[in-house]
């Protein structure tokens, strides 16, 4: 059942979502990316969510594509390729989703990682693009969100090579943001409850839009774009509460989002 392949835990204001193949170290069908984008899909519905988690069952986050599923994969046709949703929907959530990337994660699941807007590890996590050595192209994006993550050349050598990256290097080149000894699950919800105790909703939505728009142009944009943000911004309820509780030093009590239809748009 597709509530099996994707587990999914209140935790507060934080949902936390686990692949959960564990046997095949939550290798991807279609049938879990369904699961998958139907939970994130209601979860930016849920006003009473304000955050996002991402882990593997077991000791993978994911492997990437299950490849007993192409085994007749030279006669796949155009049609086969069509999803109902592009497989960069984990992008367009106007919520924070944090990654705790628990193991390996390897080609579709490489890219599944990067998705996300904040990466946790810890010493078992591992990197693999393991497009090449499947025959492969660079898949979903990879060549556009790798080298603004690593640089061109680092992006180069992962795509290349498929070699697999350890924890301590995934650190220090940038593709993971926060490497813990301890419990990643944990270490990223905790992040996660933070997010949604003491930050605006509609402000991370409206960063996490800029982030998106800015990539693109030049710095004058990028301005002109928070002028106008910035006097939407004071004429609404969260810059009130935000100083309002900072100066009666108090936690905020920021609203939620509103629906999509009427969210900012950039």
């Amino acid at each position: 059942m597709n509530s099996e392949l994707v587990l999914s835990e209140r935790r507060g204001a934080v949902l936390l979502l686990t692949f959960n193949r564990p046997d095949v170290l939550n290798a991807w069908t279609n049938e879990l990316e369904d699961a998958y984008f139907d939970l994130l899909t209601a979860a930016d519905s849920d006003p009473d969510i304000r955050a996002i988690v991402i882990t593997g069952a077991g000791r993978g986050f994911c492997s990437g594509a299950d490849l007993s599923n192409l085994k007749n994969v030279g006669e796949v046709s155009d049609e086969d390729l069509v999803r109902p949703r592009p497989r960069e929907f984990p992008k367009s959530m106007r919520k924070p989703l944090i990654g705790a990337i628990n193991g390996v994660a390897a080609g579709l699941g490489f890219v599944e990682a990067l998705y996300c807007d904040v990466r946790f590890g810890s010493s078992a996590t591992r990197f693999t693009t393991a497009f090449a050595k499947r025959g492969l192209i660079a898949e979903y994006g990879i060549s556009w969100m790798l080298p603004r993550l690593v640089g061109r050349s680092r992006a180069t050598d992962l795509l290349l090579s498929s070699r697999m990256v350890g924890a301590d290097e995934a650190y220090r080149i940038g593709l993971i943001d926060h490497l813990v000894d301890g419990d990643v699950v944990e270490a990223a919800v905790a992040y996660a409850a933070e997010l949604a105790a003491t930050c605006s909703p509609t402000s991370l939505s409206v960063m996490k839009s800029q982030l998106s728009a800015d990539e693109t142009g030049t710095f004058d944009e990028s301005a002109q774009r928070a002028e106008t943000l910035m006097v939407n911004a004071f004429r609404g309820p969260d810059v009130v509460e935000g100083v309002a509780s900072h100066l009666e030093r108090r936690p905020p009590n920021f609203p939620s989002l509103s629906l999509r239809s009427s969210h900012v748009s950039l």
